[in-house]
């Protein structure tokens, strides 16, 4: 009966971590100029967002853009192509050409999360992201949280204290030099 029951246990074990394996999805690195942030995913929350985000990593969409808008206390946002030119009067109007539809989970906006930036139409997200440095609640079902920051929250902060014009672009370029996209 002993060994029954240590069987059993052990495989609602195994079940229990293969089941959490099976839904890690991909993680990607983001490498900036203040150093990596390393970002997992929610694939059951925002399918849709996150097949977006990588496919645009892959294609190298968000190499060479910039932060564009940071709000120490609030969040730092980046993912504009506009961002690549140093004319700032059109950063933050730019996108992939296409928009995707909302994806609003259950997923609240905590310090660390990745969320998809939009303009006033629910569905009109493309490419550009922001990422939480402080927990803001409000903007829970209204933008589509689609992963969180694993490591580099502190780059995340030194880009949000960078010292920035009264549209919120920081003065100096904080370049995204790249996105990797990798399995966990």
């Amino acid at each position: 009966m002993q060994k029954i029951a240590s069987l059993l246990f052990t495989l609602i074990i195994f079940g229990c971590m293969t089941a959490g394996s099976a839904l890690a999805g991909p993680i990607a690195v983001m490498e900036t100029a203040h150093g990596p942030i390393k970002i997992e995913f929610f694939s059951d929350k925002a399918p849709g967002h996150v097949k977006n985000f990588i496919k645009l990593s892959k294609e190298g969409f968000y190499n060479g853009t910039v932060f564009h808008r940071v709000i120490p206390g609030f969040m730092i946002q980046g993912g504009d192509p506009n961002s690549k030119n140093t004319d700032r009067s059109n950063h933050g109007m730019g996108g992939p050409g296409y928009s995707i539809n909302a994806e609003f989970n259950d997923v609240q906006h905590k310090r660390g999360i990745l969320s998809m930036a939009r303009a006033q139409d629910p569905n009109s997200a493309g490419s550009q992201f922001f990422i939480v440095v402080k927990d803001s609640f409000f903007l829970d079902g209204q933008y589509t949280a689609f992963g969180k920051v694993i490591s580099g929250m502190d780059v995340a902060d030194r880009i949000a204290a960078e010292p920035r014009d009264n549209r919120d672009n920081p003065l100096r370029r904080v370049t995204i030099k790249s996105i990797k996209v990798m399995d966990k």
